[in-house]
């Protein structure tokens, strides 16, 4: 029904941010690719809001190559030069070379564990974490799985993976499911 009164988590305040909402968050993602998009976005993000990079995200899939791996991790100096003068998107040297730098470190970990969904689902043994939350206050901005993610990311020499990038990311993809129990998408 066109008028039927949709309850949401309260940060889904725009159309952008619905959309986003109703379709993307907490909804477990597999595939490599999109793991690896939202976790450059997530480095994105740092500073400032989700909404400024849902905005830039076209923008973002254009200018990094629809977040192919394999080629963000071969961009070079010029490459970078070349991002910093694209107004579209977030214009941040080290943020720019940190998605190269993470690039590399997830084919490493393709290699080593066949696919990074292996790798990053194993730490909540495959499957999502429901979290039963009333209301938003309660969303904690991260957690101790989360810092322990954080910490193996860094080991790794990922960057801009701290844990409430983690946490964040964690809740992107579906490996954590925080939608309040008002909210039409709650699953307890």
């Amino acid at each position: 029904m066109p008028n039927e009164k949709v309850e949401r988590c309260a940060w889904a305040t725009t159309d952008l941010y619905r959309a986003y909402h109703d379709k993307e968050w907490g909804n477990p993602v597999h595939a490599d690719d999109k793991l690896f998009e939202m976790l450059i976005l997530e480095g994105m993000q740092a500073g400032l809001s989700w909404l400024t990079i849902l905005n830039k995200r076209e923008a973002f899939r254009e200018a990094f190559d629809q977040f192919d791996c394999r080629k963000v991790a071969c961009y070079d100096d010029a490459k970078i030069e070349e991002l910093m003068q694209n107004e579209k998107i977030v214009r941040n040297r080290l943020k720019l070379k940190s998605a190269v730098t993470n690039a590399q470190q997830f084919l490493k970990i393709q290699a080593e564990y066949g696919s990074f969904d292996a790798f990053i689902w194993s730490y909540v043994d495959g499957k999502p974490i429901r979290n039963h939350f009333t209301s938003e206050e309660e969303v904690p901005a991260r957690t101790p799985l989360s810092d322990r993610i954080s910490k193996d990311l860094k080991k790794r020499g990922f960057q801009f993976v701290g844990s409430t990038i983690i946490y964040a990311y964690m809740q992107a993809v579906g490996m954590v499911n925080d939608h309040v129990k008002r909210c039409h998408l709650y699953q307890p």
